[in-house]
Protein backbone atom coordinates (compact mmCIF):
# COMPACT_ATOMS: atom_id res chain seq x y z
CA UNK A 1 0.00 0.00 0.00
CA UNK A 2 1.21 3.89 -0.82
CA UNK A 3 1.64 6.21 1.73
CA UNK A 4 -1.21 8.41 0.10
CA UNK A 5 -3.48 5.62 0.60
CA UNK A 6 -2.22 4.68 4.14
CA UNK A 7 -2.75 8.64 4.94
CA UNK A 8 -6.15 8.35 3.82
CA UNK A 9 -6.90 5.70 6.59
CA UNK A 10 -5.09 7.74 8.81
CA UNK A 11 -7.04 11.15 8.33
CA UNK A 12 -10.23 8.64 9.03
CA UNK A 13 -8.73 7.34 12.19
CA UNK A 14 -5.98 9.51 13.01
CA UNK A 15 -4.82 8.39 17.05
CA UNK A 16 -1.71 5.88 16.35
CA UNK A 17 -1.18 3.20 18.55
CA UNK A 18 1.87 0.87 19.07
CA UNK A 19 0.98 -0.91 22.07
CA UNK A 20 -1.73 -3.44 22.45
CA UNK A 21 -2.52 -2.16 26.15
CA UNK A 22 -2.65 1.53 25.50
CA UNK A 23 -5.39 0.60 22.68
CA UNK A 24 -8.53 1.98 22.66
CA UNK A 25 -11.43 1.06 19.82
CA UNK A 26 -10.68 3.08 16.95
CA UNK A 27 -7.01 2.98 16.96
CA UNK A 28 -4.57 2.64 13.86
CA UNK A 29 -2.43 0.01 15.17
CA UNK A 30 0.90 -0.58 13.91
CA UNK A 31 3.03 -3.47 14.61
CA UNK A 32 6.21 -3.01 14.76
CA UNK A 33 9.12 -5.57 15.63
CA UNK A 34 11.65 -4.75 18.45
CA UNK A 35 14.54 -7.15 20.03
CA UNK A 36 12.41 -9.16 22.01
CA UNK A 37 9.27 -8.91 19.98
CA UNK A 38 7.39 -9.34 16.85
CA UNK A 39 3.99 -6.60 16.71
CA UNK A 40 2.81 -8.70 13.67
CA UNK A 41 1.80 -11.42 16.67
CA UNK A 42 -0.28 -8.80 18.13
CA UNK A 43 -2.17 -7.94 15.30
CA UNK A 44 -5.37 -9.82 15.93
CA UNK A 45 -5.30 -9.10 19.48
CA UNK A 46 -5.16 -5.35 18.79
CA UNK A 47 -7.92 -5.59 16.32
CA UNK A 48 -10.25 -8.24 18.59
CA UNK A 49 -9.86 -5.14 21.00
CA UNK A 50 -11.09 -2.52 18.32
CA UNK A 51 -8.48 -1.27 16.28
CA UNK A 52 -10.09 -0.17 12.94
CA UNK A 53 -6.94 -1.42 11.08
CA UNK A 54 -3.19 -2.94 11.90
CA UNK A 55 -0.42 -2.35 9.93
CA UNK A 56 1.48 -5.40 9.19
CA UNK A 57 4.84 -7.06 7.50
CA UNK A 58 4.32 -10.18 7.84
CA UNK A 59 1.36 -12.15 5.65
CA UNK A 60 0.72 -14.68 7.92
CA UNK A 61 -0.63 -12.58 10.04
CA UNK A 62 -3.03 -10.95 7.79
CA UNK A 63 -6.67 -10.41 8.75
CA UNK A 64 -9.43 -10.03 5.92
CA UNK A 65 -10.39 -6.43 5.27
CA UNK A 66 -8.49 -5.36 9.08
CA UNK A 67 -4.95 -5.25 7.99
CA UNK A 68 -2.96 -3.07 5.50
CA UNK A 69 0.45 -5.10 4.12
CA UNK A 70 3.83 -2.98 3.71
CA UNK A 71 7.06 -4.02 3.26
CA UNK A 72 8.32 -2.46 6.81
CA UNK A 73 6.07 -1.07 9.35
CA UNK A 74 8.42 0.71 11.18
CA UNK A 75 9.31 2.69 7.34
CA UNK A 76 5.78 2.70 6.60
CA UNK A 77 5.24 5.18 10.09
CA UNK A 78 8.34 7.23 9.39
CA UNK A 79 6.49 7.47 6.25
CA UNK A 80 3.74 8.49 6.73
CA UNK A 81 5.26 10.93 9.24
CA UNK A 82 6.88 12.42 6.48
CA UNK A 83 3.61 12.99 4.50
CA UNK A 84 1.56 14.32 7.24
CA UNK A 85 4.24 16.50 8.25
CA UNK A 86 4.20 17.70 4.77
CA UNK A 87 0.59 19.15 4.93
CA UNK A 88 2.07 21.98 6.66
CA UNK A 89 3.92 23.40 4.29
CA UNK A 90 1.42 23.27 1.47
CA UNK A 91 -2.38 23.42 1.34
CA UNK A 92 -4.22 24.95 4.17
CA UNK A 93 -2.13 26.56 5.68
CA UNK A 94 -1.34 30.34 4.57
CA UNK A 95 1.60 30.52 6.44
CA UNK A 96 4.70 27.28 6.93
CA UNK A 97 4.32 26.36 10.38
CA UNK A 98 7.57 26.59 12.33
CA UNK A 99 8.82 23.11 13.54
CA UNK A 100 11.27 23.63 15.90
CA UNK A 101 13.80 20.89 16.60
CA UNK A 102 15.76 20.70 19.66
CA UNK A 103 18.66 18.08 20.44
CA UNK A 104 22.15 18.06 22.60
CA UNK A 105 23.63 16.39 25.84
CA UNK A 106 22.05 18.09 28.60
CA UNK A 107 18.92 20.04 28.82
CA UNK A 108 16.74 19.27 25.68
CA UNK A 109 13.87 17.90 27.60
CA UNK A 110 13.64 21.22 30.13
CA UNK A 111 14.80 23.57 27.63
CA UNK A 112 11.53 21.85 25.11
CA UNK A 113 9.06 21.91 27.57
CA UNK A 114 9.88 25.77 28.68
CA UNK A 115 9.99 26.59 24.77
CA UNK A 116 6.58 24.94 24.67
CA UNK A 117 5.60 26.65 27.42
CA UNK A 118 6.74 30.27 26.20
CA UNK A 119 5.08 29.43 22.34
CA UNK A 120 2.03 27.91 24.19
CA UNK A 121 1.16 31.21 25.70
CA UNK A 122 0.48 33.40 21.96
CA UNK A 123 0.48 29.97 19.80
CA UNK A 124 -1.57 26.62 19.21
CA UNK A 125 1.76 24.72 19.86
CA UNK A 126 2.26 20.77 19.57
CA UNK A 127 4.84 19.59 21.42
CA UNK A 128 7.08 15.82 22.08
CA UNK A 129 5.53 14.29 24.86
CA UNK A 130 7.56 13.37 27.45
CA UNK A 131 10.66 12.33 26.47
CA UNK A 132 9.31 10.00 23.09
CA UNK A 133 12.41 11.39 21.10
CA UNK A 134 13.70 8.53 18.98
CA UNK A 135 12.94 6.88 15.85
CA UNK A 136 9.86 5.76 16.92
CA UNK A 137 8.78 8.66 18.93
CA UNK A 138 9.64 11.55 16.91
CA UNK A 139 7.39 9.97 13.62
CA UNK A 140 4.36 9.09 16.55
CA UNK A 141 4.94 12.78 17.55
CA UNK A 142 4.52 14.19 14.38
CA UNK A 143 1.36 12.50 13.80
CA UNK A 144 -0.19 13.69 16.98
CA UNK A 145 -0.31 17.11 15.18
CA UNK A 146 -3.47 18.46 13.70
CA UNK A 147 -4.61 20.93 11.50
CA UNK A 148 -4.75 23.92 13.97
CA UNK A 149 -0.98 23.95 14.66
CA UNK A 150 0.47 27.35 14.78
CA UNK A 151 4.06 26.03 16.12
CA UNK A 152 5.22 22.92 16.74
CA UNK A 153 8.34 21.80 19.21
CA UNK A 154 10.48 18.44 18.77
CA UNK A 155 12.55 16.56 20.55
CA UNK A 156 15.50 14.69 19.07
CA UNK A 157 17.82 12.54 21.46
CA UNK A 158 20.07 10.56 19.83
CA UNK A 159 22.75 7.97 20.70
CA UNK A 160 25.01 7.60 17.12
CA UNK A 161 25.76 8.90 14.64
CA UNK A 162 23.38 9.85 11.64
CA UNK A 163 20.29 9.91 13.62
CA UNK A 164 19.49 13.25 13.59
CA UNK A 165 19.50 13.34 10.14
CA UNK A 166 17.41 10.29 9.93
CA UNK A 167 15.20 12.43 11.58
CA UNK A 168 15.10 15.72 10.01
CA UNK A 169 14.45 13.90 6.56
CA UNK A 170 10.90 13.04 8.02
CA UNK A 171 10.33 15.63 10.65
CA UNK A 172 11.85 18.51 8.20
CA UNK A 173 12.93 21.23 10.94
CA UNK A 174 12.68 24.67 9.71
CA UNK A 175 14.31 26.08 13.04
CA UNK A 176 16.85 24.35 15.56
CA UNK A 177 18.80 24.61 18.36
CA UNK A 178 21.28 22.33 20.35
CA UNK A 179 21.55 22.87 23.86
CA UNK A 180 25.23 21.38 24.54
CA UNK A 181 27.10 18.96 23.01
CA UNK A 182 28.87 16.79 26.35
CA UNK A 183 30.18 13.47 27.49
CA UNK A 184 26.70 11.05 26.97
CA UNK A 185 26.76 7.88 24.36
CA UNK A 186 30.08 8.41 24.10
CA UNK A 187 29.77 4.46 23.41
CA UNK A 188 28.15 5.14 20.17
CA UNK A 189 28.96 8.47 18.99
CA UNK A 190 32.73 7.37 19.56
CA UNK A 191 33.86 10.28 21.99
CA UNK A 192 33.50 13.53 22.30
CA UNK A 193 34.21 15.07 19.03
CA UNK A 194 31.58 12.09 17.69
CA UNK A 195 28.87 13.70 19.67
CA UNK A 196 29.60 17.08 18.22
CA UNK A 197 29.40 15.62 14.69
CA UNK A 198 26.43 13.50 15.20
CA UNK A 199 24.30 16.79 17.30
CA UNK A 200 25.91 19.16 14.37
CA UNK A 201 23.27 16.98 12.18
CA UNK A 202 20.53 19.00 12.85
CA UNK A 203 22.60 22.36 11.96
CA UNK A 204 23.76 20.61 9.03
CA UNK A 205 20.27 20.28 7.59
CA UNK A 206 19.01 23.90 8.46
CA UNK A 207 22.47 25.10 6.56
CA UNK A 208 21.60 23.27 3.25
CA UNK A 209 17.76 24.15 3.83
CA UNK A 210 17.98 27.81 4.50
CA UNK A 211 16.92 27.56 8.24
CA UNK A 212 17.01 29.45 11.43
CA UNK A 213 19.28 28.62 14.74
CA UNK A 214 19.43 29.99 17.82
CA UNK A 215 22.65 29.36 19.45
CA UNK A 216 24.55 29.35 22.96
CA UNK A 217 27.13 31.72 21.88
CA UNK A 218 28.58 30.78 25.17
CA UNK A 219 30.00 27.51 23.88
CA UNK A 220 32.92 27.99 21.47
CA UNK A 221 31.92 24.70 19.70
CA UNK A 222 28.55 25.06 18.56
CA UNK A 223 29.23 29.18 17.16
CA UNK A 224 32.07 26.83 15.06
CA UNK A 225 28.95 24.31 14.57
CA UNK A 226 26.84 26.71 13.23
CA UNK A 227 29.09 28.19 10.59
CA UNK A 228 27.68 28.81 7.62
CA UNK A 229 24.26 29.44 8.52
CA UNK A 230 22.78 32.32 7.11
CA UNK A 231 20.24 32.68 9.87
CA UNK A 232 21.42 32.95 13.50
CA UNK A 233 19.85 33.80 16.62
CA UNK A 234 22.01 34.53 19.63
CA UNK A 235 21.43 33.67 22.95
CA UNK A 236 23.93 33.78 26.41
CA UNK A 237 25.31 35.60 29.22
CA UNK A 238 27.50 37.87 26.61
CA UNK A 239 27.93 39.18 22.73
CA UNK A 240 23.75 38.03 22.01
CA UNK A 241 21.00 39.10 21.10
CA UNK A 242 19.38 37.71 24.22
CA UNK A 243 22.04 37.75 27.36
CA UNK A 244 21.15 37.16 31.05
CA UNK A 245 22.37 36.70 33.67
CA UNK A 246 22.47 34.64 37.33
CA UNK A 247 20.56 36.63 40.05
CA UNK A 248 20.36 33.47 42.25
CA UNK A 249 19.79 29.81 42.62
CA UNK A 250 18.98 28.90 45.72
CA UNK A 251 16.40 27.25 46.26
CA UNK A 252 15.56 27.98 42.78
CA UNK A 253 16.78 29.89 39.70
CA UNK A 254 16.17 33.18 39.01
CA UNK A 255 17.50 35.29 36.08
CA UNK A 256 17.32 38.92 34.97
CA UNK A 257 17.46 39.53 31.17
CA UNK A 258 19.95 42.08 30.57
CA UNK A 259 19.38 42.22 26.73
CA UNK A 260 16.94 41.45 24.28
CA UNK A 261 13.61 41.67 26.22
CA UNK A 262 12.36 43.92 29.17
CA UNK A 263 12.34 41.76 31.86
CA UNK A 264 14.10 42.39 35.10
CA UNK A 265 13.75 38.91 36.64
CA UNK A 266 12.05 35.63 36.33
CA UNK A 267 11.29 33.33 39.25
CA UNK A 268 12.19 29.85 38.37
CA UNK A 269 10.66 26.45 39.77
CA UNK A 270 14.07 25.27 38.28
CA UNK A 271 16.60 23.93 40.69
CA UNK A 272 20.65 24.38 39.41
CA UNK A 273 22.08 27.07 37.87
CA UNK A 274 22.95 24.43 35.07
CA UNK A 275 19.62 25.74 33.59
CA UNK A 276 20.56 29.07 33.11
CA UNK A 277 20.78 28.40 29.09
CA UNK A 278 17.76 26.48 29.27
CA UNK A 279 16.19 29.60 30.08
CA UNK A 280 17.69 31.95 27.79
CA UNK A 281 16.90 29.74 25.22
CA UNK A 282 13.36 29.81 25.95
CA UNK A 283 13.42 34.16 26.31
CA UNK A 284 14.78 33.85 22.43
CA UNK A 285 13.15 31.21 20.69
CA UNK A 286 9.30 33.10 22.06
CA UNK A 287 10.96 36.55 21.18
CA UNK A 288 12.09 35.62 17.85
CA UNK A 289 8.70 34.52 17.49
CA UNK A 290 6.91 37.58 18.77
CA UNK A 291 5.74 36.56 22.32
CA UNK A 292 5.21 39.45 24.35
CA UNK A 293 8.14 39.73 27.24
CA UNK A 294 5.00 39.43 30.13
CA UNK A 295 4.03 36.19 28.67
CA UNK A 296 7.46 34.96 28.61
CA UNK A 297 8.01 36.05 32.22
CA UNK A 298 5.04 34.25 32.84
CA UNK A 299 5.21 30.85 31.33
CA UNK A 300 8.84 30.59 32.19
CA UNK A 301 8.26 31.18 36.35
CA UNK A 302 5.00 29.02 35.71
CA UNK A 303 6.92 25.82 34.51
CA UNK A 304 6.72 23.32 37.16
CA UNK A 305 9.64 20.46 36.23
CA UNK A 306 8.00 16.96 36.46
CA UNK A 307 9.51 13.21 35.75
CA UNK A 308 12.64 12.82 38.18
CA UNK A 309 14.37 16.04 36.47
CA UNK A 310 15.58 18.66 38.45
CA UNK A 311 12.82 18.77 40.82
CA UNK A 312 12.63 19.78 44.52
CA UNK A 313 10.79 18.01 46.50
CA UNK A 314 10.64 18.01 50.59
CA UNK A 315 10.35 15.23 52.59
CA UNK A 316 9.28 15.90 56.11
CA UNK A 317 12.10 18.05 57.42
CA UNK A 318 14.63 17.64 54.21
CA UNK A 319 14.98 18.98 51.29
CA UNK A 320 15.60 16.34 48.43
CA UNK A 321 16.84 17.55 44.63
CA UNK A 322 15.60 14.70 42.33
CA UNK A 323 17.32 14.34 39.13
CA UNK A 324 16.83 10.74 38.29
CA UNK A 325 16.00 10.67 34.80
CA UNK A 326 19.34 10.07 33.04
CA UNK A 327 23.14 10.89 33.92
CA UNK A 328 26.63 11.54 32.15
CA UNK A 329 30.10 13.02 33.24
CA UNK A 330 29.09 16.35 32.12
CA UNK A 331 25.10 16.91 33.76
CA UNK A 332 26.98 14.45 37.05
CA UNK A 333 29.66 16.89 37.00
CA UNK A 334 27.73 19.90 36.63
CA UNK A 335 24.70 18.68 39.46
CA UNK A 336 27.60 17.52 42.11
CA UNK A 337 29.22 21.04 41.76
CA UNK A 338 25.39 23.08 42.10
CA UNK A 339 25.05 20.87 44.90
CA UNK A 340 28.41 21.90 46.56
CA UNK A 341 27.67 25.20 46.01
CA UNK A 342 24.14 25.14 47.92
CA UNK A 343 24.06 26.44 51.87
CA UNK A 344 23.16 23.77 53.91
CA UNK A 345 24.97 22.06 57.08
CA UNK A 346 24.24 18.64 55.89
CA UNK A 347 24.01 17.41 52.79
CA UNK A 348 23.90 13.62 51.28
CA UNK A 349 24.70 12.53 47.84
CA UNK A 350 23.08 9.41 46.23
CA UNK A 351 24.44 8.73 42.97
CA UNK A 352 23.71 6.02 39.95
CA UNK A 353 26.30 4.93 37.74
CA UNK A 354 26.38 6.10 34.16
CA UNK A 355 25.59 3.79 31.27
CA UNK A 356 26.68 3.87 27.35
CA UNK A 357 29.96 5.34 28.35
CA UNK A 358 31.99 1.99 26.63
CA UNK A 359 35.67 2.65 27.19
CA UNK A 360 35.63 5.52 29.05
CA UNK A 361 33.50 4.07 31.62
CA UNK A 362 35.85 3.41 33.99
CA UNK A 363 38.00 6.78 33.86
CA UNK A 364 34.80 8.84 34.10
CA UNK A 365 33.45 7.45 36.78
CA UNK A 366 36.80 7.78 38.73
CA UNK A 367 36.28 11.68 37.43
CA UNK A 368 33.31 11.47 39.68
CA UNK A 369 34.55 10.43 42.64
CA UNK A 370 37.63 12.86 42.34
CA UNK A 371 35.18 15.55 41.89
CA UNK A 372 33.50 14.57 45.24
CA UNK A 373 36.29 14.33 47.06
CA UNK A 374 36.82 18.18 47.10
CA UNK A 375 34.07 18.93 48.84
CA UNK A 376 32.82 17.81 52.36
CA UNK A 377 29.57 15.76 52.34
CA UNK A 378 27.65 14.29 55.35
CA UNK A 379 27.32 10.79 53.27
CA UNK A 380 28.15 9.78 49.64
CA UNK A 381 26.23 7.07 48.28
CA UNK A 382 27.63 5.15 45.20
CA UNK A 383 24.87 2.74 43.65
CA UNK A 384 25.89 0.14 40.70
CA UNK A 385 27.78 -0.28 37.33
CA UNK A 386 31.14 0.94 37.51
CA UNK A 387 30.76 2.49 40.80
CA UNK A 388 31.63 -0.63 42.32
CA UNK A 389 35.08 -1.06 40.46
CA UNK A 390 36.64 1.71 42.02
CA UNK A 391 38.28 1.91 44.67
CA UNK A 392 36.93 5.11 47.06
CA UNK A 393 36.13 5.74 50.46
CA UNK A 394 32.30 5.84 50.26
CA UNK A 395 29.29 3.71 50.52
CA UNK A 396 28.60 1.68 47.58
CA UNK A 397 25.80 -0.37 47.14
CA UNK A 398 24.35 -2.71 44.01
CA UNK A 399 20.75 -0.89 43.36
CA UNK A 400 18.74 1.57 44.55
CA UNK A 401 16.52 -0.62 46.61
CA UNK A 402 19.63 -1.39 48.55
CA UNK A 403 20.27 2.47 48.91
CA UNK A 404 16.66 3.15 50.37
CA UNK A 405 16.63 0.77 52.83
CA UNK A 406 20.03 2.33 53.79
CA UNK A 407 18.64 5.76 53.72
CA UNK A 408 14.79 4.63 55.73
CA UNK A 409 17.95 3.27 58.37
CA UNK A 410 19.24 6.89 58.80
CA UNK A 411 16.16 8.81 60.58
CA UNK A 412 17.67 11.82 58.52
CA UNK A 413 16.71 15.46 59.20
CA UNK A 414 17.29 18.98 58.43
CA UNK A 415 19.04 17.86 55.15
CA UNK A 416 19.33 18.22 52.03
CA UNK A 417 19.86 14.88 49.15
CA UNK A 418 20.71 15.25 45.95
CA UNK A 419 19.49 12.34 43.96
CA UNK A 420 21.00 11.50 40.53
CA UNK A 421 21.81 8.20 37.88
CA UNK A 422 21.32 7.04 34.38
CA UNK A 423 17.51 5.48 33.54
CA UNK A 424 18.93 2.29 34.38
CA UNK A 425 19.47 2.85 37.80
CA UNK A 426 15.94 4.00 38.57
CA UNK A 427 17.49 5.91 41.30
CA UNK A 428 14.35 7.57 42.21
CA UNK A 429 13.33 4.26 44.01
CA UNK A 430 15.27 5.68 47.07
CA UNK A 431 12.61 8.15 47.88
CA UNK A 432 10.06 4.98 47.88
CA UNK A 433 9.62 4.42 51.27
Amino acid sequence: MSTEQLYRIYKEYPSIQTDTRKLKEGDFFFALKGENFNGNTFAHTAIEAGAAYAVIDEEQYAVFGKTVLVDDVLTALQQLAKYHRQQFITSGHDRQVPFIAITGSNGKTTTKELIHAVLSSAFNTYTTEGNLNNHIGVPLTLLKIKEDAEMVVIEMGANHQKEIASYCEYALPTHGLITNCGKAHLEGFGGVEGVRKGKGELFDHLRTNDGTVFVQWDYDYLQEMSAGISNIIKYGTADAEIEGHLLQSEPFLEVAIKKGADIDSIKTQLVGDYNLPNVLAAVAVGKHFGVPDDSIKEAIENYVPSNSRSQLLERGTNKVILDAYNANPSSMKLAIENFARIHAVNKILLLGAMAELGKESLAEHQAIVDLIRQSEWDHVVLVGGDFLKIDHPFLQFNTAGEARDWLGEQQVENTYLLIKGSRSMQMEKVLEM
